[in-house]
């Protein structure tokens, strides 16, 4: 039984209502709070309703694995946000991307992405996707026709990142989704950087995947990820074997038309989720929950002083450089000022001079902000790429990924700006160059 005040949407676009009612069914308890439904399994009615939801005649609750209440209710909720149909949650952002492409490509298939890869990504594009048989083919995130190019008749998709990690650079949807379906094949974004700020679906993008570790979380404390999808997408256009034959476990079931807007997502639970389970707990789930309530104001707060911080690092005589999408001499403000609608994003890159002995004395000064390998927290975060998120790359790789011996990635916080100014200057001062 669903509540009579359960929320129905009304705008789909008011971030700041949807992140708190989006996805939530108030049950027959009233609880106002999303409840964590801590169990591993469910009672069935009967043996007939049992054997219907199995063969995905009939929806409903079997093994937490596939669906709970809690990781639902978050499912939802990022759906609407981002504007898509249906999403599935994983145990982090990485298990989201993987399942993403297994669940389009078979054995000989590529897909081709752009190289504003976080680190993690590029492994798994590089040499795990490789030893399964797909292969990714890399190409220069800013150079459009490089995308067009490196299609052919093995690709199953187009990936980017919406704001690169740790790159920065955000790519033209609109150039990459036409050259997608003018192919047959799909946009998949990762927006982990972007959420909140750019909205792939509105721009030709199909599928979305991405940390709910970092932004959509905010608080540092829990690991997530997410696939979301647009809805409308042709899988039948004859590219998708997998979406469209007959499943032989499930009695000859063809996902695609029979979830429709659904069956991207329906398939990877009922499959790849069914066998390898990287699912996040209801706990996790509620937890990522409780910290989406307030990303809006987030998202601005980090955008705000990320830009103070880009023009603060750009005056000071120990930097050699600064990137960061808000300021005009970025190679892509252009792309960034077109798509991004609150804000350039929480990250700002710099080049300390003095290289990478330089880079280590910073890291080791600073006091407020914290070293470690994460983005999108409220603290601030800041890491030296080249030996830590990229240090498994060539020189070469790294380079082509935009990262640098002398780079720092900063995640700014939502500390006050003068007490993070005044860390990363003192920390600056103290080194030796």
């Amino acid at each position: 039984m669903v509540h009579k005040n359960t929320y129905k949407v009304k705008n789909p676009k008011n971030l700041a209502t949807l992140q708190i009612h989006g996805g939530q069914e108030i049950d027959a308890t009233g609880a106002s709070v999303v409840p964590i439904y801590q169990t591993t399994s469910y009672i069935f009615d009967s043996p007939q309703q049992a054997a219907n939801r199995f063969m995905l005649t009939e929806g409903g609750n079997i093994y937490t694995r596939l669906t709970n209440p809690t990781t639902q209710a978050l499912e939802a909720r990022l759906a609407a946000i981002e504007g898509g149909t249906a999403a599935y949650a994983t145990s982090c952002g990485l298990a989201a991307i993987f399942y993403t492409v297994l669940n389009i490509t078979k054995l000989g298939d590529n897909i081709v992405s752009g190289n504003n890869l976080y680190g993690g990504t590029f492994e798994l594009f590089e040499n795990t996707l490789k030893e399964l048989g797909r292969e990714v083919i890399c190409v220069d995130s800013t150079d459009v026709n490089a995308f067009a190019e490196a299609i052919n008749d093995k690709t199953k998709g187009i990936y980017v990142e919406s704001i690169g990690n740790p790159k920065l650079d955000v790519p033209d949807f609109d150039a990459l989704a036409e050259i997608a379906h003018s192919n047959g094949i799909p946009l998949i974004v990762d927006n982990t950087s972007g959420i909140g700020t750019i909205r792939p679906f509105d721009h030709g993008a199909d599928i979305i995947s991405s940390s709910c570790t970092k932004w959509i979380a905010g608080h540092g404390s829990t690991m997530g990820g997410i696939v979301i999808e647009k809805g409308d997408f042709p899988w039948d256009n004859g590219k998708f074997p997998l979406m469209t034959d007959p499943d032989p476990t499930y009695n000859g079931l063809n996902f695609y038309p029979t979830f429709g807007s659904a069956a991207f997502t329906t398939r990877i639970r009922a499959t790849l989720g069914r066998d390898t389970g990287a699912i996040p707990g209801p706990f996790g789930s509620w937890c990522i929950l409780e910290g989406l309530e307030t990303l809006d104001i987030r998202i601005q707060r980090h955008a705000e002083n990320a830009m103070a911080m880009a023009e603060f690092l750009k005056d000071h005589p120990k930097v050699e450089w600064v990137n960061y999408p808000g300021l005009e001499d970025c190679e892509t403000h252009k792309n960034a000022s077109k798509y991004c609608e609150r804000g350039y994003g929480g990250v700002v890159t710099f080049g300390v001079k003095g290289g990478a002995k330089a880079a280590d004395e910073f890291c080791e000064e600073i006091e407020l902000c914290s070293f470690l390998v994460n983005i999108g927290d409220v603290k601030s975060l800041i890491t030296h790429p080249a030996s830590t998120t990229h240090s498994q790359l060539t020189e070469e790789e790294q380079i082509a990924n935009g990262v640098y011996p002398e780079l720092i990635r900063f995640a700014v916080g939502t500390e006050d700006i003068e007490d993070i100014k005044a860390d990363v200057d003192q920390a600056l001062n103290k080194m030796n160059v």
